[in-house]
């Protein structure tokens, strides 16, 4: 629509027609060449006519002015036709037809099609067109022979060949003017007439009839034949009289009537001040009837033909007489043309008029002529045919009023009163409200281009004077309801033209509240222009089928217009993006588009991470109630126009901007009406597609474990090479010898380990924050690396949750699968990849850094009007700012990681057919050992060549603790590693099982199952792989290899049934092979003799007794079995049931105890044991730990003669653990088993009882007969003590022997008790033994008597010279002497 002139009433308009078939590219061509003449210079008018006709054309002597041109788009409407005398200035004066010829084009063709044309557009009773021609050109040289004859009037043909077309056409369009004016003339001379003059006056906005209704003049000139045939009316007869003519007020002399510049006529020629003869005619029609209408017309011609001076009179003069309240509209049009005049001399002159007085601004009185114009056309009431009247008069207001803030604006923006302000205001430019002063400014529906800051729009007032608020408020007094009764067309005009201005001032939200109106009134003209039949528009047509009615119908709707839908659509999203809701927050692509690369979607990515950082620590904008009204307008829009992709465009963007602050009954119209508006853009073949919009619906993908049995497990080929030692495994539960290793938490973090062809899942966590369920039509994984297979699948998103998806794949080769993200497809809508990287330290700093700089910036600047809107604010900011500049930097060194998978090449694939257990579960007695037998089947593809098998159970976790934590003593210790290492609940034999299993087959593999009390549960791990690969290449083959497990989990119960305690170790005595007292047996009875025979050894002091109780807590009977195990010892095997003895086995063969443990009964075995003897060094050495765990440092506090008692405790104590062991079976049955010591503690007595002496003393009592022979004193029967005399001399003899490895120096203590009763010879302590070898004795004999009777103890002590005090008792021995006169 051509842009509002404010001097519209000095130009001729000129309408450019298309005739025939001309393309519309040559068309626009040839047009283009003729609008670039904007003005015609009066000295260039040249006419042939000298009579009255030529009252308008220009004095060639003095013409020194400009005809200026117009070129509208459309004919003026219908309704405007009673202004063609009013305002002839708006309508086209002039008609150029354009059209193209061809070889086989024919000019008569031509000329037919142009008449027709031009009749379609102006009606045969209208006056116009003034003048007309239609221009005829050449498409190439073939065409030259075509020659205008006499019998195509109105065409001119212009040659291809012709050089300087465009000032030809200058000429052309020159005598088009010429003619205007002499039609001008024409049409003056019958508005003279006093008839013409009593229609003038006969309404507001008369019209003249047709010509032939109106009596034709006796002197009627022959039409001219240099015009084209015209209608009558284009030829008026010439009705002037004289009584007329003597009216003229030419040689009146008044200061009113001159100009507001000052101007005076130069020229009075064009109404002679005496009258011309005329031929008489009676008539005194008009002579009553006011001039004041005449006048104006007048000058409006004058106004048209350049004639500035008459027009200024005439306008002058038809001011004074229009005293009549109709005469409202053609007085503010007086004064409409005299603001005109100045701007068109001024824009002639190339200079600006100065003020007229004092500091008055030049424009100042021009403005006030329009304020009065317009409030003229305001209180102006029509009398007749109000409807009709009423919109013209609103018509002509809007029009002042426009007029009135174009001048105002026209001054604002080009800086002040000057050339660029005259030709704004007479030739603007297609974009007006661009000037070059304002060249920021943006269109009205531009999203991107930034507008003028505000500082750079009052720099215009401060320069101008002229305020916005004065632009502003001039300007809203067109919008009211009087729009209401302008037509559709000059409504719009009018709105769009508010709009613009106001957008241009700045005033962003009075354009979007105007422009909302401006898309009623072109919806309303869309809507009716579509729907009429036959123009193109949506038409629905059936078809029968078959040609029987029974068959039915089709119906065929026709595609809509969508000429036009863009610019709609535009100026909806502008007015949605001033009120704070961009509509283009979900993107429109085409559906043949290829999708985006991984850059963008990456780059893409990045920014709404960016706006979501932002958008959390932003305020809302705008009032929610009025965005959503206004965002129903633009769904209401797009539904008319129709543009479905657009509707669903919409419905989507609001509904991810806004769906915080909707109802749910407001989110699940806009989703329903988006997606019934997809389905419909499809069904119709619309190409648009959305793209994804509900933010970012990934919030993570994790990868599922896969089954423990399908795990591969890398394992290094040096493995394969090394013994196996499953000690360490046990002991620490892990193969890091250090309690602490941080590399430990760096391997953790290691790829996910997938097998090649086999699938694996994974979970993909959805969210949606809208009230209803959000569908997607297809999900799937986005990879990249190795080949990787997906299905893609459809998922329903529940309302307001976050949802996972399982998804599955699986890897077609062996490498590196990197899991980039998710590609997501709503439906309708477009697929899009949402990359998911890792939350790395950098990127979470970045983020870090980035919301902290967007809270610190939040709330710290103010932002007024729509500079709170936040993207305005966003781009704003400095940390933007700051961010756009090191943008292209960062972005090279930005790296993101990706969630990663190791694919392994294929792998084997073992399961357990069968096993001898039933239901996984067995039951054992304490030291029992039971064997599981279970079969492997072979189900892949692959053999197996490696089978390792591990095994756990519930005793290990608690002990691997105890031994972590470091609590335990040194003893506690080894026990416990000990229990753990050589007492395992689960063995095999490694040597003896397979270690191959080909594709479908199956072995058997048995495990042994140990007792233990505590164990509840264990496993059965069986660890295998394919190792040895056939390599396809020649490259050097793997230094790993994986593995897979294969656990059976054992269901144990451990039955608790004998119990060891007590263990006790005895010295020899004569009294140990001698029945008790109390036992009534004689020495020849079976018990007597076993116990004898058991108890009955060599040398008593090279022995010492063993003893232990067993007690069965169990409910069946048991035999317990104890086993002395010596080198170079012959044994006795005797069974002691209950309440009987027996022998049962005599000789040198090895001798078991055995003894028959009843229900709740405790039985105590006895068995000899020879003392051991173990060297310095061998006891000294610490006690071991089993593991080779790092170092622990003891927290016990021993003296050092206490760690060297406990050494010696535990290592004798294993001594006799390898000496002594113990067995049971059940009574009856066949179950047998191991009986264990472990529990036993040692003490001290026990040690030195079990312990070989380092000198050994031995003790007797002697005395000498009269001959000197040496006999020994009697003893008692048990062999305790001896029985010796009173007062006689008995000789104490003590002998030593030397039982260490090397020489010792030795000394002797003896001791008496009581001594006060005891008489003896020589010393008793420190008596020397001198220096004794290895095995070598000596005796040392001391005469005593005893001189009372009672009992006496003797104690013998012997101490090695340089050893430590404390080391230096190396043997003792004691002796009881009972002395009585019997």
């Amino acid at each position: 629509m051509e842009p509002f002139t404010y001097a519209s009433l000095a130009q001729i308009r000129v309408l450019l027609l298309p005739v025939g078939n001309i393309r519309r590219s040559t068309f626009e061509s040839w047009a283009k060449d003729i609008r670039s003449i904007d003005s015609v210079r009066l000295g260039d008018l040249t006419t042939d006519v000298k009579d009255e006709r030529s009252r308008f054309m220009p004095n060639h002597q003095l013409a020194s002015g400009y005809l200026h041109l117009a070129y509208p788009s459309h004919p003026p409407p219908d309704s405007h036709t009673a202004l063609s005398l009013f305002r002839t200035s708006d309508f086209p004066l002039v008609v150029i037809g354009i059209a193209s010829c061809g070889e086989n084009d024919s000019l008569a063709t031509i000329l037919t099609q142009y008449q027709t044309s031009l009749h379609e557009v102006f009606p045969r009773e209208s006056m116009f067109p003034l003048a007309s021609n239609c221009f005829v050109f050449e498409e190439s040289d073939s065409t030259t022979n075509i020659h205008l004859g006499d019998n195509f009037p109105g065409l001119v043909v212009i040659p291809s060949v012709m050089g300087h077309k465009k000032t030809y056409i200058g000429t052309l369009v020159a005598d088009l003017c010429s003619k205007v004016l002499v039609e001008l003339a024409t049409v003056m001379q019958t508005l003279e007439s006093p008839l013409g003059n009593e229609y003038l006056n006969a309404t507001v906005f008369p019209m003249l009839p047709p010509s032939s209704e109106l009596p034709r003049s006796l002197d009627d000139e022959p039409r001219r034949d240099s015009l084209p045939p015209l209608p009558s009316q284009h030829s008026q007869p010439d009705l002037v009289s004289p009584a007329l003519r003597s009216k003229s007020p030419l040689g009146l002399k008044r200061n009113s009537t001159i100009g507001p510049g000052g101007l005076l006529p130069s020229r009075h020629a064009s109404l002679p001040t005496t009258p011309v003869p005329q031929k008489k005619r009676p008539t005194t029609i008009g002579a009553a009837s006011s001039h004041g209408r005449l006048f104006k017309v007048l000058a409006d011609f004058f106004l048209l033909a350049g004639r500035l001076e008459e027009a200024t009179i005439w306008y002058t003069e038809a001011i004074v007489l229009f005293k009549n309240p109709q005469d409202a509209p053609w007085h503010a049009s007086a004064l409409e043309g005299l603001a005109t005049i100045p701007v068109v001399e001024a824009w002639s002159s190339t200079h600006g008029v100065n003020g007229s007085a004092g500091d008055k601004d030049p424009w100042a009185d021009i403005a006030d002529k329009l304020t009065q114009a317009s409030a003229l056309y305001h209180k102006a009431s029509p009398t007749s045919e109000p409807e009709a009247t009423l919109s013209l008069l609103a018509y002509l207001y809007c029009s002042s009023v426009l007029r009135h803030s174009t001048l105002l604006y026209s001054v604002w923006s080009c800086k002040g009163w000057g050339p660029l302000a005259f030709t704004a205001m007479i030739q603007p430019s297609p974009s007006p409200f661009l000037p070059a002063t304002l060249s920021n400014n943006a269109s009205p529906t531009s999203a991107s281009s930034p507008r003028n800051t505000y500082s750079a729009l009052e720099r215009l007032t401060i320069i101008t004077g002229i305020t916005r608020a004065q632009i502003a408020a001039s300007l809203s007094q067109a919008h009211g309801p009087w729009l209401l009764h302008l037509d559709a067309r000059e409504r719009v005009r009018t709105l769009q033209y508010i709009a613009a201005m106001f957008g241009s001032l700045g005033h962003v939200r009075k354009e979007a509240y105007v422009l909302r109106e401006v898309l009623g009134c072109v919806m309303d003209l869309i809507v009716c222009g579509r729907d009429e039949r036959g123009t193109g528009s949506a038409r629905a047509r059936n078809f029968s089928l078959s040609g029987g009615a029974a068959q039915g119908t089709v119906g065929i709707r026709e595609n809509e217009r969508t000429e036009g839908n863009e610019s709609i659509l535009r100026i909806v999203k502008h007015v949605c993006r001033v009120h704070g809701v961009d509509l283009e927050a979900v993107k429109l692509v085409d559906a043949n588009a290829s999708n985006r690369n991984s850059q963008q979607s990456q780059d893409l990515e990045d920014a709404e991470l960016d706006e979501d950082l932002v958008q959390s620590a932003l305020e809302p904008f705008g009032w929610p109630e009025l965005q959503i009204g206004i965002i129903r307008e633009a769904i209401a829009v797009a539904e008319a126009l129709p543009d479905y992709p657009a509707v669903a465009q919409f419905s989507l963007s609001s509904l991810k901007l806004l769906h915080p602050v909707m109802s749910p009954g407001d989110q699940q119209h806009l989703y329903s009406t988006a997606s019934r508006a997809l389905l419909t853009a499809r069904r119709r073949g619309d190409r648009r597609v959305v793209d994804y919009w509900s933010g970012k619906p990934v919030v993570s993908i994790e990868v599922l474990p896969l089954p423990l049995v399908r795990v591969p497990i890398e394992k290094s080929l040096s493995i394969l090479s090394q013994s196996t030692s499953a000690t360490t495994s046990i002991l620490t539960g892990v193969k890091d010898p250090f309690l602490y290793n941080p590399r430990k938490l760096m391997s953790a973090q290691t790829k996910t380990v997938l097998v090649q062809n086999e699938p694996f899942e994974l979970v993909i966590t959805l969210q949606n924050p809208y009230v209803f369920d959000l569908d997607l039509q297809s999900l799937q994984l986005s990879t990249s690396g190795v080949p990787f297979v997906s299905k893609a699948s459809p998922v329903v998103v529940p309302a307001n949750s976050f949802h996972p998806v399982t998804i599955s794949g699986k890897a077609l080769e062996a490498g590196t699968l990197i899991i980039r993200g998710c590609i997501v497809q709503a439906p309708g809508g477009m697929s899009r990849e949402f990359v998911l990287p890792l939350s790395t330290e950098e990127e979470e700093e970045r983020r870090s850094r980035r919301r902290s700089a967007i809270e610190c910036e939040t709330g710290r600047s103010k932002h007024a009007g729509l500079d709170s809107r936040p993207w305005e604010k966003s781009s704003k900011r400095a940390s933007t700012q700051a961010g756009t500049v090191s943008t292209s930097s960062s972005t090279a060194k930005k790296t993101i990681r990706l969630l990663e998978c190791k694919v392994v090449p294929e792998q084997p694939l073992l399961r357990i057919r069968r096993t001898s257990l039933t239901h996984g579960a067995v039951m054992l007695y304490n030291g029992e050992m039971s064997t599981i037998r279970i079969t492997l089947e072979n189900v892949s593809s692959l053999p197996i060549d490696l089978i390792r098998l591990t095994f756990d159970d519930s005793t290990i976790a608690p002990a691997q603790q105890a031994l972590a934590e470091g609590d335990l003593s040194v003893f506690d210790t080894h026990e416990t590693e000990y229990d753990l290492v050589h007492r395992p609940v689960f063995t095999w034999d490694s040597e003896h099982e397979p270690h191959s299993i080909e594709p479908g087959q199956k072995r058997v593999i048995t495990v042994n199952c140990f007792g233990k009390v505590g164990c509840t549960s264990g496993a059965i791990n069986v660890s295998y792989a394919f190792v040895h690969r056939p390599q396809a290449t020649l490259q050097e083959p793997p230094e790993v290899f994986y593995t897979r497990q294969l656990s059976y989990p054992v269901l144990v119960t451990v039955y608790h049934m004998l119990e060891c305690h007590a263990m006790d170790i005895l010295s020899y005595s004569g009294a140990t092979t001698t029945m008790s007292p109390d036992v009534d047996a004689d020495e020849s009875s079976p018990e007597s003799k076993a116990r004898k025979a058991l108890l009955h050894v060599g040398d008593i002091a090279d022995w010492c007794i063993f003893s232990i109780e067993v007690r069965n807590t169990y409910g069946l009977p048991f035999e317990v079995t104890f086993e002395r195990n010596q080198e170079g010892i012959s044994f006795v095997r005797y069974c002691v049931e209950a309440h009987s003895t027996k022998l049962l086995l005599t000789g040198v063969e090895p001798a078991l105890v055995t003894s028959l443990v009843p229900p709740g009964s405790t039985s105590r075995i006895v068995i000899p044991v020879k003392k051991i003897a173990l060297s310095e060094e061998h006891v000294s050495r610490p006690i071991p730990m089993l593991s080779d765990r790092q170092y622990v440092v003891s927290t016990s506090k021993l003296t050092a003669a206490e760690e060297r008692a406990q050494r010696e405790l535990f290592w004798y104590r294993e001594e006799l653990f390898k000496v002594v062991r113990g067995r049971w079976r059940e009574s009856g049955g066949t179950r047998a088993g191991d009986l264990s010591l472990r529990q036993q503690r040692m003490t001290l007595p026990m040690l030195e009882a079990l312990r070989v002496e380092t000198a050994r003393v031995r003790m007797t009592l002697v005395r000498y007969d009269e001959e000197g022979n040496a006999r020994e004193v009697p003893v008692d029967p048990p062999g305790s003590k001896y029985l010796a005399p009173p007062n006689e001399f008995v000789y104490l003899r003590t002998s030593i022997t030397n039982l260490s490895p090397s020489e010792l120096v030795l000394t002797l203590n003896l001791a008496l008790e009581p001594s006060d009763h005891v008489v003896y010879q020589g010393e008793l302590l420190d008596i020397p033994v001198g220096r004794l070898a290895k095995g070598e004795s000596h005796e040392v004999e001391t005469p005593v008597a005893f001189v009372a009777c009672g009992r006496f103890d003797f104690a013998a002590e012997v101490h090695a010279l340089g050893r430590p005090r404390d080391l230096n008792l190396v043997g003792h021995g004691r002796m009881r002497i009972a002395v009585s006169d019997s």
